[in-house]
């Protein structure tokens, strides 16, 4: 990540200037630490989707937003819809291979992983594989995999990850940054608005940054979609796998992954073809995002809006690896604490409002994809011209207070100077940036929102980075182990409330958020995207 703070202080001159400033009231710890208590308890049972936990969850914060005095949505209440699809794919589903004169069939599990989010119990039909190199389109990088080639009716063979630097050109797709064009959700969204049967991804742990276990225990759970057009299969290759297909079609996989690092790369026709038989349980999900209003109190900014979400959902309860009793992963700071955070923050926002309206949003289904805070980009309370900036809350500090706090993402806009100038305030200066390796940006809330185009960005905390390189006010190595060894917890049932925890941490990075949130909200003019982003401008 490349920040260039001169150029975003000068635009964050246009959004933040003394005589607009207005503190934000304080954030009480004790109110924050009972909703988080609760919110993480087992009888909330992991606040699944889909599961009674999660409608607990809804039910306690709607009735905490009439109590703290948020208004409702239009319309009335505090539920937003979301309708989501459970697919659960069932026995004798099955992806087999003809290539080379021979029959390939990969273990389920180990060698493939596979389902659909076409909405169809049952598929059977057979298609061309089809290799496009990364599978990206970026008109800002000069470069297309796909070159205008049909590839309606055809399952996609892509990379993972994004095209990587050159000594020529090193900050190309961000340097070893990733990008969004090398996440598998936009590879799959971009086989649905192609018009291909499919997609299949590539799999090594260097490019996904995670092993293999990950997408394989992914598949073989229920997976969550929103309701709408999917791909009729999708799904992982193992690389062994892989590589044996590419082998019986004729072609080395190496040499192919290496043209595919190149701008003139071309799709290539494998000389496989592939027969699907899909079996899947099918079921459509009632969730509900809560959104919670505060108006504003200008004549004019009040139809503009800032946005402060953290998602209520967890795993919920899982069964155990054995079968013989369910477990509930309770999910307490991932991510109890944001929910929590923000209604003691909203507690504070309701006895003084800014210029601008706030938004307080609790999304559904984060877990299963950011689906709740993508049905509210398609239905916003304000419309996304509207809205200045989504600030999001996501695992929060529960070691202790810092000196610094985490921005990743906001020097994409002129919220950089902005936050700069609030850190200032609060005696605290913005941590170092580090490249994201891992794609951290495009997997949190606040996505939804950038990928619209409303300046949008992850409140950081070490929680969320997971390497501890924050600078905490005490006990530096003990509070930084402290904070990395929240790895083994991440989802895990082990994410459990523990009542010794210090909050002040969190009650620090809940007031830095509603204080960055006021100052937007105050400004005289909307945040601005650095010239040339890849998401500067709004697409709805």
């Amino acid at each position: 990540m490349r920040l260039r703070p001169l150029a975003l202080a000068a635009c964050a001159a246009l959004v933040l200037s003394p005589a607009h400033a207005q503190q934000a009231p304080a954030v009480s710890e004790t109110a924050l630490r009972a909703h988080l208590a609760f919110l993480a308890d087992d009888l909330l049972e992991g606040r699944g989707t889909g599961q009674r936990g999660g409608d607990l969850a809804v039910r306690y914060l709607e009735t905490q937003a009439a109590l703290i005095g948020l208004k409702q949505i239009p319309g009335g209440g505090y539920r937003q819809p979301v309708l989501i699809q459970g697919t659960k794919l069932l026995a004798g589903s099955s992806v087999s291979f003809q290539a080379g004169g021979k029959r390939i069939a990969p273990e389920a599990g180990k060698g493939i992983v596979f389902g659909t989010s076409s909405g169809r119990a049952e598929l059977s039909f057979d298609a061309p594989l089809l290799f496009v190199g990364y599978g990206a389109s970026a008109p800002e990088e000069r470069w297309d995999d796909y070159k205008g080639v049909d590839v309606k009716g055809k399952i996609l063979v892509m990379m993972v990850n994004d095209p990587q630097p050159t000594a020529e050109e090193p900050e190309r797709f961000a340097g070893k940054a990733y990008t969004y064009y090398g996440r598998w959700l936009y590879k799959f969204e971009q086989a649905v608005r192609r018009g291909a049967a499919g997609a299949l991804l590539i799999h090594t742990t260097p490019s996904a940054s995670y092993p293999w276990s990950v997408p394989a225990n992914g598949f073989a759970n229920e997976r969550f979609h929103l309701k709408g057009p999917g791909n009729q299969v999708e799904g992982w290759l193992h690389e062994d796998t892989a590589r044996e297909l590419f082998a019986a079609g004729g072609f080395d996989l190496d040499r192919l992954r290496a043209q595919a690092e190149r701008r003139d790369f071309q799709p290539v026709d494998l000389k496989i073809a592939a027969h699907v038989e899909l079996r899947s349980a099918i079921r459509e999900v009632q969730q509900f995002n809560v959104v919670g209003i505060v108006p504003g109190t200008d004549p004019k900014l009040k139809q503009q809006a800032v946005v402060y979400s953290s998602h209520w959902d967890h795993l919920g309860v899982v069964p155990d690896a054995d079968g013989k009793r369910d477990r509930i992963y309770n999910g307490a700071i991932d991510n109890a604490s944001g929910s929590a955070a923000l209604l003691a923050m909203a507690a504070e926002a309701v006895k003084k409002p800014a210029r601008r309206t706030q938004v307080f949003l609790w999304p559904a289904a984060e877990e299963q994809g950011l689906l709740g805070s993508a049905a509210y980009v398609n239905n916003p309370v304000v419309p996304l011209a509207q809205t200045a900036a989504d600030l999001n809350l996501d695992s929060l500090n529960f070691v202790g207070r810092t000196k610094d706090i985490g921005v990743a993402g906001a020097e994409r806009s002129s919220l950089y100077g902005t936050a700069a100038e609030v850190a200032k305030t609060m005696g605290l200066k913005l941590a170092p940036a580090i490249p994201d390796l891992s794609g951290a940006y495009f997997r949190a809330d606040h996505f939804s929102f950038a990928k619209a185009g409303v300046p949008a960005f992850n409140v950081g905390s070490a929680v969320f980075s997971g390497d501890g390189h924050f600078e905490f006010e005490q006990h530096q190595d003990a509070s930084s182990q402290k904070m990395v060894g929240f790895k083994q917890h991440y989802h895990q049932f082990s994410d459990e409330y523990r009542p010794e925890w210090d909050l002040s941490g969190m009650v620090q990075q809940a007031q830095f958020t509603l204080n960055l949130g006021y100052a937007v909200a105050n400004a005289p003019g909307m945040p601005a995207w650095k010239a040339g982003d890849a998401f500067g401008r709004v697409k709805r």
